[in-house]
């Protein structure tokens, strides 16, 4: 009983998961903040497609706590970018398993505190979830605490059942969706119509049905099985973290999921022990100092707060309607996770063209290329991930339903037609280099992989189908 109780404030054991929890995390963080300094001024700054300003005016602190609150410009934000980013690298270089407890803890909530503040004006274009994800997780890391301590074993199982939410969730919102994830047959479909396909996916996409129902099941055992044994004593826990780990990995490689896959595998490395790391010839040196008091009562208090926040996703959990990717508080602590309860069949592209022809006929249209989604149907899916492609996420929702557009389309199509600079550096290819285009219209088109004999024949990676108007033609709003 006595090992117990000391492994919760002190696991000398995992300083290596500590290590690669921190320094991993805060690489995400980099990631992040370097996305809000590309893309945040076009999307949500003074003149972006859902201005922040606007949101302000109807929010207040209590409900959406954002240092913004107190001031917001675009500067103000790019110096939140920088501030974050510089931050997240002291971290990722070693700068916090050198300082003192409580400096690394400060330092932490610091970074979490500025995302936060980001995330929560963010509106539809931060209401991702592996946003309330990485904020949780960074919460967490507050409390790992340096190098000269062993790291608490209850601020790693906080991590575990952080984990245990992302892949249980995910697992459990399949089981209750689409038939295709009983059946075993929604990789038939799911590689080629997900939302941003990466360079291997049309590789997968064409892998025999066998292997497509052999990825489900495993994706079954690494959602719905592996999950328990994280709480299991080791190798067990160990080796369902792998299971995870690698399940990750995979995931990683066959699609563009911003850091959504690279967060969840690093978690699971809060239930590998440094003898693990052996085989790599890693080892880690013992503590040298014992927990302060004061930092044990403060992990304990974590600790009471994680375990009280929880009774909201248990019961999300347990319940026959299961919130997806959904936080409970306003802090982001202690969420609902889950992704892909249903999977699309039909693969529909939201493609804008502009023309400068006063009287365009068909062939006098042409489109706006982005960085990712899918376009030029000779143009091979792009790698991103880690990194997060906000506007061309978003224009994969759309085809589903013109409702996902509300609010920043309309917005979009203005931009494009005022040839804003900020906003064509969103986009891969402007295609009147800067100047106006006199209309701008949006088609959905169907999207299918080539063939392998239509790969081999004309190079083409993505074969277009039928076409039909969604809007337009749309002139500039003068007003």
């Amino acid at each position: 009983m006595m090992d117990v109780l000391t492994y919760l404030w002190e696991a000398p054991h995992y300083g290596l998961a500590g290590v690669v929890l921190s320094r991993g995390l805060a690489l995400v963080y980099l990631v992040a903040f370097i996305n809000v300094r590309n893309q945040f001024r076009p999307l949500l700054g003074e003149r972006g497609l859902m201005p922040v300003p606007e949101f302000l005016a109807r929010s207040t602190f209590a409900t959406d706590p954002s240092l913004f609150h107190w001031q917001f410009s675009d500067r103000l934000v790019t110096a939140v970018a920088w501030g974050g980013m510089l931050l997240a690298a002291g971290v990722v270089v070693g700068c916090v398993e050198a300082a003192p407890v409580w400096l690394g803890i400060v330092w932490w909530l610091a970074i979490w505190g500025l995302y936060l503040s980001v995330v929560n004006v963010g509106q539809t274009f931060y209401a991702f979830g592996w946003e309330s994800l990485l904020l949780e997780a960074g919460f967490y890391a507050a409390f790992l605490g340096n190098a000269a301590l062993a790291p608490p074993g209850v601020i790693l199982l906080c991590f575990r059942w952080l984990l245990f939410r992302v892949e249980f969730g995910a697992g459990m919102i399949k089981m209750r969706g689409d038939r295709c994830w009983r059946q075993l047959t929604c990789l038939d479909y799911h590689h080629e119509t997900q939302p941003m396909p990466s360079p291997t996916s049309r590789w997968f996409h064409h892998l025999p049905p066998a292997l497509h129902r052999l990825e489900v099941a495993s994706n079954h055992l690494a959602q719905l099985v592996a999950p328990f044994a994280l709480f299991l004593p080791q190798p067990l826990a160990g080796i369902a973290a792998l299971v995870m780990i690698l399940s990750q990995g995979y995931l990683m490689i066959s699609g563009n999921y911003a850091w959504l896959n690279v967060t969840t595998l690093l978690l699971g490395f809060s239930a590998i022990p440094d003898s693990w790391f052996g085989v790599l010839g890693i080892g880690q040196a013992a503590a040298a100092e014992a927990t302060p008091r004061w930092f044990a009562v403060l992990v304990a208090i974590v600790a009471l707060m994680v375990v009280w926040l929880s009774r909201h996703p248990v019961r999300n959990l347990l319940g026959r309607r299961q919130l997806m990717n959904f936080s409970f508080n306003r802090y982001h602590l202690v969420n609902a996770y889950g992704a892909f309860g249903s999977v699309t069949r039909r693969r529909r592209e939201l493609i804008l063209e502009g023309t400068r022809e006063p009287h365009p006929r068909e062939g006098e249209w042409w489109p706006y290329e982005f960085k990712g989604k899918p376009g030029d149907p000779r143009r091979r899916p792009p790698q991103w991930a880690p990194y997060h492609l906000r506007l061309d996420w978003l224009m994969w929702f759309v085809p589903l339903s013109p409702s996902y557009g509300q609010g920043w389309l309309e917005a979009l199509v203005q931009r494009l037609l005022d040839a804003d600079p900020p906003t064509l550096a969103l986009l891969e290819n402007d295609p009147f280099a800067g100047e106006k285009p006199l209309l701008v219209r949006g088609r959905l088109v169907d999207y299918r992989f080539s063939t392998r004999e239509e790969k081999r024949r004309s190079g083409v990676w993505w074969v277009g189908g039928a076409s039909t108007p969604l809007f337009g033609p749309v002139a500039l709003n003068r007003r």
